[in-house]
C-alpha cells in the first residue's frame, strides 16, 4: 500500500478547483496530487477477473494496481490520521472513477468495493447528500439505470452537458463533465482571444450547471494558463491538469 501523507502546520490550503486528470499516470498516484493540495483526483478503472484495476488501457492493467491499493486504502489511512478528513479540517476530496470496462458489471463490483470504505465516503440516500471525507463520482461508462435505481449509494453519477436540459437531481448528478470541443475549438496558442460564441457558450453552460446546483468540469483542453484563465473567469469549478506543478503554481499566484 502506498504511504499516506498528512497535512502539517503551515501547509497550503486545499486547492478545491484543482483536478488531477489521469492521476494514476504520475510517479506516485494520489500522493503527488495530495502533496500538491489538489481537491480532486481521477482514476481510470477496468474490471478484470472481478478486480478493479487502475490503468488507461486494458493492456496496461496490472494486478497489483487496484483501486483499493492506489486510492481507497491510502485515503482511508490518511483520513484516520487527519481526524476524519483527507486534508485536516478541509473539504471533501473528489475521487472520480472513470470506468473503461462494461458499465453495469463494473458498477456492481465498484459498489461492493465501496462498502468496505463506507465510514469515509459521502452517501447519496433518499434524495439527500451526506457529505464525508471522500466523494466518489462515477464517470466514463456509467450504468445510469442501475445507479439511479439505487437510492442508497456511496457514489454519484458524472453528468454531461446534455443533462443540463433535464431536471437534474444533485444527489444523483452533482457534477457535469464534458469535452471542451463540445463548446469550442479554441485551444489558445496563437489565437489569444477565444471566439465570442465559444466564450458565450461556456458561460451559459456554467450558469445552467450552477443554477441546478452542479459543479462543472471540461476535459480535452490544453494544460495552459490561458485556458485555465478562461475557465476560471467563467466559473468552471474543476480545472483539469496533467501538469500538477503548473496548475498549482497558477492557482497560488498572487
Amino acid at each position: 500500500m502506498l504511504a499516506a501523507t498528512t497535512m502539517r502546520a503551515g501547509d497550503p490550503k486545499p486547492l478545491v478547483n484543482a483536478h488531477a486528470h489521469n492521476d494514476y499516470e504520475h510517479a506516485r498516484p494520489l500522493v503527488d496530487a495530495l502533496e500538491h493540495s489538489f481537491g480532486s483526483v481521477e482514476a481510470d478503472g477496468w474490471l478484470v477477473n472481478g478486480r478493479l484495476l487502475v490503468a488507461h488501457d486494458r493492456t496496461a492493467a496490472k494486478p497489483e494496481r487496484t483501486l483499493e491499493a492506489l486510492y481507497l486504502d491510502p485515503l482511508r489511512e490518511r483520513v484516520r490520521k487527519n481526524g476524519g478528513r483527507v486534508y485536516k479540517d478541509g473539504p471533501s476530496l473528489t475521487l472520480l472513477v472513470d470506468v473503461k470496462s462494461d458499465a453495469t458489471n463494473t458498477w456492481k463490483a465498484l459498489r461492493s468495493v465501496l462498502q468496505n470504505y463506507e465510514p469515509m465516503l459521502t452517501r447519496f440516500a433518499n434524495g439527500r447528500t451526506h457529505t464525508n471525507a471522500v466523494t466518489v463520482i462515477v464517470s466514463g461508462n456509467r450504468a445510469r439505470g442501475s445507479m439511479e435505481a439505487d437510492t442508497n449509494r456511496l457514489a454519484a453519477y458524472d453528468g454531461r452537458l446534455a443533462d443540463l436540459k433535464t431536471n437534474i437531481a444533485t444527489d444523483f448528478i452533482p457534477l457535469i463533465s464534458d469535452n471542451w470541443s463540445q463548446l469550442s475549438s479554441w485551444r489558445g496558442g496563437g489565437d489569444r482571444v477565444p471566439p465570442a460564441d465559444g466564450a458565450a457558450a461556456l458561460k451559459d453552460a456554467v450558469a445552467q450547471a450552477h443554477a441546478q446546483g452542479c459543479r462543472i468540469r471540461f476535459w480535452g483542453a490544453p494544460d495552459t494558463p490561458e485556458i485555465w484563465t478562461l475557465f476560471r473567469s467563467a466559473g468552471v469549478d474543476l480545472l483539469n491538469a496533467d501538469d500538477l506543478d503548473g496548475l498549482r503554481d497558477y492557482l497560488l499566484k498572487p
